[in-house]
């Protein structure tokens, strides 16, 4: 059934990836190879890595033009959510250069003609709600505080939110609650995007496998998750251009990571690999 290939795979029966234990000198590796697929592409990957200012800015611009400033910084800090899913295609572009395979930026869309492609689906969708749960969340946060009134323009909401104890009351309580967004997606798709574009396993083995490798590797993966949201910070701040080069690299670390925490799979079953 196509609903049972969604979540299972492609098998009739799910084969669970093996799982390594790894080091931060694994991170120190794999974004060192995601830097070197950049700098081998680096044309074609800004032209893919602008898709994410761009969208940053316009909903930098929505917030403004709707009066909804306080959620500003949320979808900044909303990138680390959907960002797993966002990168599919700079996986697929180091999966085939792995390979040997041609790698232009049409490359990139090669990956809607994977098996998994459903199961990649479900799970976008899945940090698609997740991400729209944090900013529902953030804005009944900042309501519960500050009530209905919303500040008009940049400086208002930065005074608000700096000069105030309930500006500050509102930073501790919403990093708090970030931390458990962000834990959460972390768990569920740190490699799990990147297996399925390997493996037609299905999305609760691609889940499954993912939650494993963070329960085996809880420092090295809460360093990674450190990296990634400094990362995203930093390509936020200058009006989100800078996450045209950050997500690139970032998306091709996650592959190169994926490569050193899963191992490849048994001979027997190669031909469930695309």
């Amino acid at each position: 059934m196509a609903n049972f290939h969604i979540v299972a795979g492609a098998g009739e029966a799910p084969a669970h990836p093996v799982v390594r234990k790894i080091t931060p000198a694994d991170l120190k590796e794999a974004l060192a190879k995601g830097f070197d697929d950049f700098w081998a592409m680096p044309s074609h990957l800004v032209f893919l890595g602008l898709i994410y200012p761009v969208v940053g800015v316009c909903l930098a611009a929505l917030t403004f033009s709707n009066n909804a400033l306080p959620l500003l910084y949320p979808l900044a800090s909303g990138f680390a959510l959907i960002g797993p899913f966002a990168g599919i295609g700079l996986y697929e572009i180091s999966r085939r250069r792995e390979l040997g395979l041609s790698t232009s930026w049409q490359d990139a869309f090669n990956v809607l003609k994977s098996p998994s492609i459903p199961s990649i689906i479900a799970l976008g969708v899945l940090l698609l709600v997740i991400f729209l749960t944090w900013l529902t969340t953030a804005r009944l946060l900042y309501q519960s505080i500050f009530g209905y009134a919303v500040p008009t323009s940049y400086a208002d909401l930065v005074n608000q939110v700096l000069t105030t104890s309930e500006g500050m009351r509102l930073i501790v309580l919403g990093n708090i609650l970030g931390f458990i967004f962000a834990v959460a997606v972390l768990s569920i798709s740190v490699i799990s995007f990147p297996l399925l574009l390997d493996r037609d396993v299905g999305a609760a083995v691609a889940v499954y496998t993912s939650i494993k490798a963070v329960a085996m590797n809880p420092l090295t993966m809460a360093l990674w998750g450190l990296i990634v949201a400094a990362a995203l910070l930093v390509g936020s701040i200058p009006l989100f251009v800078g996450l045209a080069i950050v997500m690139p690299v970032l998306g091709h670390a996650t592959w190169h990571l994926y490569r050193r925490v899963v191992e490849p799979p048994h001979p027997d079953e190669a031909h469930s690999a695309r």
